[in-house]
């Protein structure tokens, strides 16, 4: 994002009145692209945008696809899936960054792009801390503990959080928990904007 613009948001969704709803919801905020297709969103997609929210089922190519496609361009932008999907164990392997689970308030779309946002301002190792805490929490948001001991990648990702906080937390006096973690960061970044 260069200095004095405006945040760019990306909305890739298929649906007119949804795409059109968010716009409302952040166009005093944000400048705004919208693309209702897949490859509509890839030609969107350039290094001006800073978040992209992405419907997951599209017809043509999905959001998955586009979302795989992003990441292989190595774009800098965050990502949001804003899907009507439920998540299941195949959101270990995707790339984003948030998981919004549809229909969705304004308060809660606006607060994604903002803390996506600040995320961006972040090194590549807290950035990975957040996109693994938010793939857990939504699992956690959906599945049993049952079923969440008994999945081998759920069990890699809570170790790789673990391990990730221990780095992270030698700079930040050895907060124990994902969510003082991250109140933690957030109050940093608050008093570096101040």
């Amino acid at each position: 994002m260069s200095e004095g613009a405006r945040p760019v948001v990306l909305i890739v969704e298929d649906e007119p009145d949804v795409a059109e709803t968010y716009n409302l919801w952040l166009a005093d905020d944000y400048g705004i692209r919208i693309a209702h297709s897949g490859d509509e969103g890839l030609e969107e997609l350039d290094g001006d945008v800073d978040i992209v929210l992405l419907d997951r089922m599209m017809p043509g190519l999905s959001g998955d696809e586009v979302l795989e496609r992003i990441r292989d361009r190595d774009m800098e932008c965050r990502v949001a899936m804003v899907t009507a999907v439920e998540p299941d164990f195949d959101i270990l392997e995707m790339g984003f960054d948030a998981y919004l689970c549809k229909p969705i308030q304004s308060d809660q779309l606006q607060e994604t792009v903002t803390n996506l946002l600040e995320r961006s301002e972040y090194d590549d190792l807290l950035q990975e801390y957040y996109s693994l805490v938010e793939k857990s929490a939504t699992l956690e948001a959906t599945k049993s503990s049952g079923e969440l001991a008994d999945n081998d990648e759920y069990v890699r990702l809570r170790d790789r959080i673990g391990a990730l906080r221990e780095d992270l937390s030698e700079t930040l006096d050895g907060i124990e928990s994902d969510e003082d973690f991250i109140a933690t960061l957030r109050g940093l970044s608050d008093v570096e904007e101040q």
